[in-house]
Order: C-alpha cells, then sequence, then structure tokens
C-alpha cells in the first residue's frame, strides 16, 4: 500500500506513527496561527504600543492605541515642533502572545488572591469540578434508566420521548431566574442547570443507543424464557454498557458547555468568577489562561476516560474507539 493510501484510507485505522502526528498536529497548526498572529508585525498588529509619549501628554508609556490615531497625534506632535511619540505594533490586548498565556497559566496558581474574600484559582477550579460533578451525576441517575426504558419498551417511549423531544428545545440559562427563586442564590440553581442542559440530551440518546441493540438477541432472552426484569439487566444492560459509556463521556463535554452560563446565576463562584474578574480588568491573559484551564481540565478527564473504558470493555479494542 503506497504512502498516500495509507493515509487516505477510508474508514480505516491509521498506523501508530501517522495517528500521533496527526495528533499532535491537530494541536501544533492552531498553535502556530496564534504564533503568526502574534509575533509578525505584518500579518495582523492594529494596534501601537507607546514606548516613548514624546510631546503627546496623554500618551503613557505602555498603552495601546490604534494605528492611525498614533500617526495622527505624531503628525500633529510635528507639526507643533514637540517630541514624536515612538511605538511598536502590536496586538490588540483582547489577544495576548502565546508566551503571555502560559506566564499566567502559572502565575494563577502561584499569585495569592487580593482581596480575603477571594479564593485561590485552585480553589474556584474544584468549586466548577463539584458543580459539574453533581449535576451531571443527578442527570445520570435519573436519565440513564429512563433512556434504556424508552429505547426498550414502545409504551414508556410514547409516554415520555415526545414531551421530552419539545423540552430539550427550550434553553436551560432560561431557567435561571426560576432555579433561583426556587433553589436559592448558591449551587442549587448552577447545578440545576447543568442538569436541565443535560438531561433532556441524555434520555434522547441513551434511547437511541438502546434501539441499536440487535433485537434477535432479545427475541432470544424471551424463546428461552428471560422474565420481563431480566431481559433488561442480563441482556439490554450488557449488550449496550461500552456505547453507554461513550455516550457518557460525550454528554460530560456538553455539561462543561453548560458551566460558564451555570456560574453566572446567584452568587459569582467557580471559574466563571475568575474570568469575569480578570475580564473587568482587562487581564486577558489571565482570561485566555482559565478558558484553557478548562479546555485542559476536559480533555485530560476523558482520556482517563477513555483508558479506563479501554480496561473495562477490553473486547472493543478492535473496533478503534477509545
Amino acid at each position: 500500500m503506497s504512502s498516500t493510501t495509507q493515509w487516505l484510507a477510508v474508514r480505516k485505522p491509521l498506523p501508530p506513527k501517522q495517528t500521533a502526528l496527526l495528533t499532535i498536529a491537530s494541536f501544533l497548526l492552531p498553535l502556530l496561527v496564534w504564533c503568526f498572529v502574534s509575533y509578525v508585525p505584518f500579518i495582523w498588529h492594529p494596534k501601537i504600543e507607546v514606548t516613548e509619549p514624546g510631546g503627546v501628554t496623554w500618551f503613557k508609556k505602555g498603552m495601546l492605541v490604534d494605528r492611525e490615531l498614533f500617526s495622527d497625534q505624531a503628525m500633529l506632535a510635528a507639526e507643533d515642533n514637540r517630541a514624536a511619540p515612538k511605538g511598536d505594533r502590536a496586538n490588540p490586548v483582547y489577544l495576548p502572545a502565546p508566551h503571555e498565556v502560559a506566564t499566567a497559566f502559572y502565575s494563577a496558581f502561584t499569585t495569592e488572591p487580593k482581596r480575603k474574600s477571594e479564593k485561590w484559582l485552585h480553589e474556584s477550579l474544584w468549586h466548577s469540578i463539584t458543580v459539574i460533578f453533581w449535576g451531571f451525576v443527578l442527570s445520570s441517575l435519573i436519565g440513564i434508566p429512563l433512556g434504556i426504558l424508552c429505547g426498550t419498551y414502545a409504551a414508556v417511549s410514547r409516554l415520555n420521548e415526545p414531551f421530552i423531544e419539545f423540552f430539550r428545545y427550550l434553553p436551560a440559562p432560561a431557567f435561571g431566574a426560576l432555579a433561583v427563586a426556587i433553589l436559592g442564590i448558591h449551587d442549587g440553581p448552577k447545578i440545576a442547570i447543568i442538569f436541565i442542559g443535560t438531561f433532556f440530551q441524555q434520555v434522547l440518546i441513551v434511547s437511541n443507543t438502546t434501539r441499536k441493540l440487535d433485537v434477535a438477541l432479545l427475541e432470544a432472552a424471551l424463546t428461552l424464557g428471560a422474565k420481563k426484569i431480566n431481559l433488561l439487566f442480563r441482556v439490554v444492560v450488557p449488550g449496550i454498557l461500552p456505547e453507554l459509556y461513550r455516550d457518557q463521556r460525550i454528554l460530560l463535554g456538553w455539561a462543561w458547555t453548560y458551566l460558564i452560563v451555570a456560574e453566572l446565576i446567584g452568587t459569582s463562584s467557580g471559574i466563571t468568577w475568575f474570568i469575569t474578574q480578570q475580564a473587568r480588568y482587562k487581564n486577558f491573559d489571565n482570561v485566555f489562561a482559565a478558558i484553557i484551564m478548562i479546555g485542559v481540565i476536559g480533555i485530560a478527564t476523558d482520556l482517563l476516560l477513555a483508558a479506563l473504558g479501554k480496561r473495562l470493555f477490553p473486547w472493543e479494542k478492535h473496533q478503534g474507539n477509545s
């Protein structure tokens, strides 16, 4: 098989070396674009960072101004025989360079909060993880059994899925005010938003996964005298378990997407509070660092669950799914 054919093989697993190269490239390519935008002046540097204010009294060292405004002020200074300001082309403050974000990523964990009422970043992160955990666990405790029942029994499906199909289109954040009124201003409404955001999707996804189970297995079990309750626990659940596990990994990612909105409800807390505070003071290097932290935690969790899945379901390895 030629090299080109190997790379473009249709629905066939790639060799380990090629898989590793493409995985690395998927992260390197966006990073390279970010580096080009940040470090190559003629690509995108619409601002000027003032290095010497010169005769422009309102310029300050380190200040970012538009290039056109800087040019106009330099011309006015020259016409009035004042010292011309000096500056370097720079990115706008809302897109810090990679090295600035990397520095912020480290310093955010080592810098003590300025106010006693504020929490360390690791404490805020742990609080957010706790909200995600309880919201998703409560959603799964109800959503998984209901989804399996809907996928197994047509009567249960007709009783529940039409309303769930309707409700899943309602945006979870719309229930924020109601959640605060019922559950208070602390973590209750935040957990409720995570629950609402994942529960209805979870029921539909799990029911669809259950319906994919080979009906011949069910017929064989019934022929051999299996009772309805045994059919669920001896045939249906073991038959869908690997796919159900993968569904939960995907749905956990959805839970993370609702985190920012959930934590804006009621009292400010968690990683969202850190992001909003840093954005308020235009510390966008910290904002980007916090956003990347969420991604790192998410991908690390998913990789951990994928590794656990390989141990729990070793017979699934040949399918090439992690």
